[in-house]
């Protein structure tokens, strides 16, 4: 007979809160997004305040774009009687499945004022080509 032991069911709830805190954080430097869908493309926005252009990767690999990029905000303020200063270092990653339809040949990205865009274009419909099917006899 196999005993179990006591400190079994304590390990996993001493990793729960450091498992939380992970999460928490990716999404802290996970950067806020929005999708729209318009008549030619697609439309993706991402805040990405005090990024700079050089930081910023957007790649494209079987129908998935992917933005990777490295923040580092610095804030400092000073008055006479006090002094505040404040960092945000970080990598972040945001992928995005794109739709049958898009054409992710021929993405556009603007970055103006700390916002990311990017324009996919939407393919149009493309008819089959015909074929002839050879009947044979037998």
């Amino acid at each position: 007979m196999v005993e179990k032991s006591h400190t079994a069911g304590l390990w996993p709830s001493m990793y729960e809160p450091f498992k939380a805190m992970g999460a928490r954080v990716a999404d802290w430097l996970a950067p806020a997004s929005d999708a729209s869908s318009g008549e030619n493309a697609y439309t993706i926005t991402m805040e990405l305040p005090g990024v700079e252009e050089g930081d910023i990767d957007v790649s494209v690999q079987d129908g998935v774009i992917t933005v990777k990029g490295e923040k580092s905000a610095t804030r400092e303020d000073k008055g006479e009687t006090w002094y505040f200063s404040e960092r945000q270092y970080g990598a972040f990653s945001r992928a995005f499945r794109l739709p049958q339809d898009a054409d992710g040949d021929k993405i556009e990205a603007n970055l103006k004022d700390g916002i990311l865009t990017l324009s996919v274009p939407k393919r149009g419909p493309e008819a089959a080509p015909e074929s002839k099917v050879k009947i044979t006899k037998g």
